[in-house]
């Protein structure tokens, strides 16, 4: 395939704009605030003890209520998810994480947009996934009438 002068240009804009959101406020509180997380010593070890118990999570619920520790795994995968979510360094990295995807989604939309409002923008946000005749894109089994397969 030969690329265009115009898909060269595109390209181009698409460099430009990648490197404006890169050189952005938003983009430097999140790499900020993801060097803080791989600082932190104590964010570290809540998130290896999380992985750890994710993993004996699932175990548990292969076989759900049915498994022995079932009640006292999801009780404690539940204690520990809550207090990563509440640990100052996590929480403030996923606020900026989530800032900076909300604008990346927002930007996804308005391109996809001006092709044309029938244009499938996957998000992983319902509020913009809902602005798309699909409502999730195609293979999600959403409004449009596609199927996953």
């Amino acid at each position: 395939m030969i690329a265009t002068f115009e898909q060269v240009q595109m390209v181009e804009k698409a460099e430009e704009l990648a490197k404006m959101i890169w050189q952005s406020e938003l983009a430097e509180d999140y790499h900020r605030c993801l060097y803080n997380v791989h600082q932190d010593k104590e964010a570290q070890e809540l998130i290896r003890a999380f992985q750890h118990m994710k993993d004996r999570y699932e175990e548990v619920q292969r076989f759900g209520k049915y498994h022995p520790d079932y009640r006292k795994v999801t009780l404690e995968t539940r204690e520990l998810k809550r207090k990563v979510d509440l640990h100052e360094t996590i929480h403030a990295f996923k606020q900026a994480e989530e800032a900076i995807q909300k604008t990346l989604d927002e930007i996804s939309v308005m391109i996809g947009h001006s092709v044309s409002v029938n244009v499938k923008v996957p998000t992983g946000n319902p509020f913009f996934d809902s602005l798309s005749s699909c409502g999730g894109g195609c293979g999600s089994g959403g409004g449009c009438g596609c199927k996953a397969s």
